[in-house]
């Protein structure tokens, strides 16, 4: 299996879903120090919806496109979940596009009979 044209499909099909999500804005209202929203006080609008991080992990780093994402540096280990991660770097700090690129990534690594999944958190 050539390791690098699946990750140069799967990337491209991560940049297409990234590109089409739709992020939900996400408004921050200034508030008191027990949380509460001060009344008229500033309100910011972060187009791009919350912030956070994605990451496509596959399990086995021992072999096949893991230790090859490895051995080039696409991925890592990842001593947390184990075998190697994917970091979703692109589309700066959304985190509805960074996780539909690793939704769609892991997808096409798993057509492929890798076992693959995506994960994401909020910032």
């Amino acid at each position: 299996m050539n390791y690098e044209a699946l990750h140069e499909a799967a990337h491209r099909a991560g940049m297409e879903a990234g590109n089409g999500a739709i992020p939900q804005p996400m408004v921050v209202v200034e508030a008191g120090i027990f949380d509460e929203p001060i009344p008229g006080g500033n309100r910011w609008t972060v187009p791009e919806g919350v912030c956070g991080f994605a990451w496509i992990n596959i399990r086995d780093a021992r072999k096949g496109f893991a230790r090859w994402a490895k051995k080039v540096g696409v991925g890592r280990t990842d001593r947390y979940f184990g075998g190697v991660t994917i970091w979703v770097s692109a589309f700066g700090q959304s985190m509805t596009r960074k996780e539909a690129y690793a939704l769609a990534y892991a997808y096409v690594l798993q057509d492929a009979g890798i076992n693959a999944y995506s994960n994401s958190r909020m910032d």
